[in-house]
């Protein structure tokens, strides 16, 4: 691996490295199919494609072939590029390091490949869409962003955009299955807890215990029948009149993931989307329409386009409903009367998130908030979202702040009250005071000798070919199969 592993600093750095090796795609990496992954036969198949100019790279662009996946000389010159614009540090990165991380990608998602891993398509290009919207956002057309790529089509990016979202989501896969049975026994974490010398204990900041009431506006039933109508008038149409569903769908959907395409997804039952969805796509037959439907983002129609095997590919119309300001008015109340409640000691925080708060998913915990990233109740100051913080860096411990407005995940504002119920200062790490974090820095150590190892054993079974100035790096790993 190129990672090294000799004290806690190099944990945490390796961990990073870990996850760039995964973010950093690059935009022409290719796929060659061979049906041997040990025989040299992939040589000549690469001189072939070069000979007849069939082939989309040259052999003296090849750095390296890795199992199914070649690693391209550009592929390398582009990861040097797109480490630069995510502000990553490129002071003591070489071409070697790069050509040394892009093989690890390769391999793992070769091996996820030979492991029958697999991922969504839905996910893929609805990360596409996302990628495409912000470069979009960013120099201001698609037509630019083409431009900029040297693309000829959207669906030729797209096409290739797909390529390397899905290597690289093989890659995190198989490294997820890698880890997923490696666990931590609380012997091992005082033993690496140990073995950290006093002077590289790490500091941990200022941290918060927070808990927040949420109050939700009320959507009126003549809303919710409106969008119902409405979902049913496009359903009787493509029923009785031979509507296109797609173009209902590019025009009245509310799905910005979707909707370009006339709403097109395709899933399997593996994949996470909530269960009212996929029992509407797997109940119906190709060309059915569903009745409407809800679900937490809002009101649905879904028809089948095509059913293959365990994967279906549907369209779908989705209606979100609207909040009067009468009910916004009268959400703003509620939480301002729970408010003064609490100030005036009429009611404690605790019990007033499990009397009126909206948010289910702590509302039977006093509303306390459980921290992502850690698993615990603690926050760092300096990890929390900007508005956030500028709420309770200055908020006394007990004390509530003023009512502040969100919005949900369909664009829709609600309110919420916080308060801050602990403060832990700064300070050196504390065996008992941190034990989940460092228990999470000893399973992330495992996890990492556990990936060294299982990297180690499929370079030996793997076909490995290093071209021209990439055979005399200094690799980590035995690519070169010494």
């Amino acid at each position: 691996m190129q990672l090294e592993m000799t004290n806690l600093k190099s944990i945490i750095n390796s961990a990073a490295l870990l996850i760039l090796i995964l973010a950093a795609g690059t935009l022409q990496a290719q796929e060659v199919v061979v049906t041997d992954s040990t025989a040299i036969g992939i040589e000549s198949e690469i001189q072939a494609k070069t000979a007849n100019n069939s082939g989309r790279f040259k052999v003296d662009g090849v750095a390296a072939v890795v199992g199914d996946y070649v690693v391209l000389e550009s592929d390398i010159d582009k990861m040097y590029i797109e480490l630069q614009s995510q502000g990553v540090s490129t002071k003591d990165v070489n071409n070697c390091n790069l050509a040394g991380r892009l093989m690890e990608n390769k391999l793992y998602a070769h091996h996820a490949i030979q492991d029958s891993i697999m991922v969504s398509d839905a996910e893929i290009n609805a990360n596409i869409d996302q990628q495409l919207a912000y470069m979009t956002q960013q120099v201001g057309s698609l037509e630019k962003v083409l431009e900029f790529y040297k693309k000829d089509s959207e669906a030729e990016f797209r096409a290739e955009l797909f390529e390397i979202n899905k290597q690289n989501r093989l890659a995190s896969e198989m490294q997820r299955k890698i880890v997923e049975a490696v666990e931590i026994t609380p012997e091992e974490v005082r033993a690496f807890f140990a073995d950290i010398p006093e002077d590289e204990r790490p500091v941990f900041g200022d941290e918060v215990e927070i808990a927040q009431i949420v109050v939700k506006p009320e959507i009126t039933q003549e809303e919710r029948q409106k969008l119902i109508d409405r979902l049913n008038e496009m359903r009787a149409d493509v029923l009785e009149n031979g509507a296109s569903f797609a173009t209902k769908a590019v025009l009245y959907s509310q799905d910005p993931g979707s909707r370009s395409s006339g709403g097109k997804i395709s899933l399997s039952r593996q994949d996470p989307f909530v269960k009212e969805f996929k029992d509407a796509a797997f109940s119906l037959q190709e060309g059915e329409v569903s009745k409407p439907f809800q679900t937490e983002f809002g009101y649905h129609i879904l028809t089948v386009d095509k059913i293959r095997g365990q994967q279906v590919d549907v369209r779908h119309i989705l209606l979100i409903p609207d909040v009067t300001e009468a009910t916004k008015q009268k959400a703003f109340n509620k939480i301002q009367n729970v408010r003064e409640r609490i100030n005036n000691n009429e009611i404690s925080f605790s019990e007033a998130a499990k009397e009126v708060s909206d948010e289910k998913e702590t509302r039977e915990s006093g509303g306390k908030l459980i921290n992502p990233t850690t698993g615990d109740t603690r926050f760092e100051l300096t990890k929390i979202d900007p508005l956030l913080y500028e709420q309770v860096v200055n908020l006394e411990k007990g004390k509530v702040s003023n009512i502040l407005t969100d919005q949900d995940n369909t664009g829709r504002p609600f309110y919420k009250i916080i308060t801050v119920t602990n403060r832990y200062p700064e300070h050196k790490a504390d065996y008992a005071q941190d034990y989940n974090k460092i228990k999470e820095l000893a399973l992330r150590d495992k996890q990492l000798e556990a990936i060294e190892k299982w990297q180690k054993e499929k370079i030996k079974e793997t076909y490995v070919k290093v071209n021209g100035n990439y055979r005399d790096c200094d690799y980590s790993s035995d690519w070169l199969k010494k």
